[in-house]
């Protein structure tokens, strides 16, 4: 953020940038003074957690893929192992689906078919000899219906034998499987989340830089994305100035603009990386020339520092392009 004392000289500039130019002549480059600020990136767990280790002191430097900290949760190896557990289970049901029935199911099958064909034939039988003994009235009507209904009922089982080994001999239906294989998909991804979660709570480094702050200490629990270590790219600096509105329509994202610092007669390179839609210091009623000349609006600029000369903190000026009289 640019310092007060940044707001004051780009205060000071505004009304000269609707003239000629701050600290320059008429028709000669216009320039605007921020603090120079760092991109920094707070690195913490998702989820509550206790740190174990912090291996990062303030000023290391960092590289993507560096551990930085480990921190643990009380259930977490026991959800682990529960989701494990899970997965294996779905993965072996979901095999024995696939395989579809065991030769001592089929033979089981067969057993129970020829039982059933074996009954239903006797008593087939039972009913041809009686059959024609109650046409002579040798025997009651009732005895012929017993022997009638025995035969129906010992068909039934044969016909109802013969549908299970024929169900056997086929296998699971193709929805079975497909609820198996999905059990597995849904056991392997919650196994997955916990693995996630696992790996998050190793804080590893993503991008080239310096601690510039350890917000966490061995024992100490943190909220779920609570700051543990602060990384800051000094290759990255950045800052904000302020112009007015004589001077906005002659900048756009992406312009490049040149930069120094006080008593330094390098010149730095910046890229226009955001342009504020919204005017600050905005009297109520802008009416005379120098109210309307306080209308400030706030412009990023982003450097690139492989060197590391442009430290957080530092002024720097920025020439701007001159406004048209």
């Amino acid at each position: 953020m640019t310092s007060l004392s940044g707001w004051v000289r780009a205060l000071a500039c505004a009304p000269l940038l609707a003239g000629s130019a701050c600290r320059g002549g008429a028709g000669g480059p216009a320039t605007a003074v921020g603090t120079l600020e760092m991109v920094e990136v707070d690195v913490g767990p998702l989820q509550p957690a206790r740190a174990v280790r912090v291996l990062v002191q303030e000023g290391d430097v960092v590289h993507p893929g560096d551990t930085l900290a480990v921190f643990v949760t009380p259930t977490l190896a026991a959800s682990e192992a529960q989701a494990a557990a899970r997965l294996d289970a779905a993965r072996d049901l979901s095999r024995e689906v696939e395989r579809g029935s065991r030769p001592a199911e089929i033979a089981r099958a067969e057993f129970e078919v020829r039982a059933a064909e074996a009954e239903a034939e006797r008593a087939a039988a039972d009913l041809g000899r009686l059959a024609p003994l109650a046409a002579r009235g040798d025997i009651s009507k009732a005895q012929l219906d017993v022997a009638q209904a025995a035969a129906r009922a010992t068909g039934g089982r044969r016909d109802a034998a013969r549908e299970v080994l024929r169900l056997v001999r086929e296998g699971p239906r193709v929805e079975r499987k497909s609820a198996a294989a999905a059990e597995v998909r849904g056991a392997a991804a919650a196994a997955a989340a916990i693995r996630a979660t696992v790996n998050d709570l190793v804080l590893i480094a993503t991008v080239d830089g310096v601690v510039t702050s350890r917000n966490a200490e061995p024992g100490e629990v943190l909220a779920a994305g609570q700051s543990a270590i602060t990384l800051g790219q000094p290759a990255r600096p950045w800052a904000r100035i302020y112009v007015s509105q004589f001077v906005l329509p002659r900048l756009a994202i992406g312009d490049t603009l040149s930069a120094q610092l006080d008593g330094d007669t390098t010149h730095y390179r910046g890229r226009i990386a955001s342009i504020a839609t919204k005017a600050e210091f905005t009297p109520r009623v802008a009416l005379t020339e120098q109210e309307r000349a306080d209308l400030l609006f706030g412009v990023k600029v982003e450097f690139g520092d492989h060197a590391q000369r442009l430290r957080a903190g530092l002024p720097i000026t920025v020439q701007l392009p001159p406004v048209a009289r």
